[in-house]
This record gives C-alpha cells, sequence and structure tokens, in this order.
C-alpha cells in the first residue's frame, strides 16, 4: 500500500553533514507517522527518530541536538538533516512508514562516516 524511496547516502568525514529524504507513495493518506531508523554492523535496527501526521517528533537520545527531522506532508516526504556526524554514526538507514500495526520500510541508505 505504501512505497518509500530513500535517497542521500554517503561517505563523510567526521563533524561534517548529511542529509536524507525518503518520498513515499501509494495509500500515503493512511499513514500514521514517518521516521527514520538505522542498523550499524551487529546491532540491532534503532530508532534514530520519528514524526506522527500531527507533527509530534521523537528523537533517540544518542541524536538529539545533532539530527533534525521533518516532513512535508503536502509532498510526501520526510527528511533526516545530520549534522557533527561522528564514526559511531555509520550504519544503514530505514525509512519507516507505520500504518496502523502495520509497518512499512525503504531499501535502506549506507551512512559512513569517516574518523
Amino acid at each position: 500500500q505504501v512505497q518509500l524511496v530513500e535517497s542521500g547516502g554517503g561517505l563523510v568525514q567526521a563533524g561534517g553533514s548529511l542529509s536524507l529524504s525518503c518520498a513515499a507513495s501509494g495509500n500515503i493518506f493512511t499513514i500514521n507517522a514517518l521516521g527514520w531508523y538505522r542498523q550499524a554492523p551487529g546491532k540491532q535496527r534503532d530508532l534514530v527518530a520519528t514524526v506522527t501526521s500531527g507533527g509530534t517528533i521523537n528523537y533517540a537520545d544518542s541524536v538529539k541536538g545533532r539530527f533534525t527531522i521533518s516532513r512535508d506532508n503536502a509532498k510526501s516526504t520526510v527528511s533526516l538533516q545530520m549534522n557533527s556526524l561522528a564514526p559511531e554514526d555509520t550504519a544503514v538507514y530505514y525509512c519507516y512508514a507505520r500504518v496502523g500495526d502495520w509497518g512499512y520500510w525503504g531499501q535502506g541508505t549506507q551512512v559512513t562516516v569517516s574518523s
């Protein structure tokens, strides 16, 4: 019902910035929340930031103050601005959409931060 297409991953030096974008298509009017998760090597997939259809935003403590999530309902997109990046931010980042108790995932985009 919902398709997610990500862009913006890449390699950046520590202290640098990177912006990720995710475009949603399909039955976009049923989406309750959009967000970003990440999975580093040897670790589970963890929440980075989410924004609900009502505008409520949540951040993981590890990224608070450095990352900013934003959504444009008219364009059906959600973005993640990442500043002050550190090597521990290296992970595959996944776009996520929630429709009730159903979840939809993007394909993932690699973010690598070099020291």
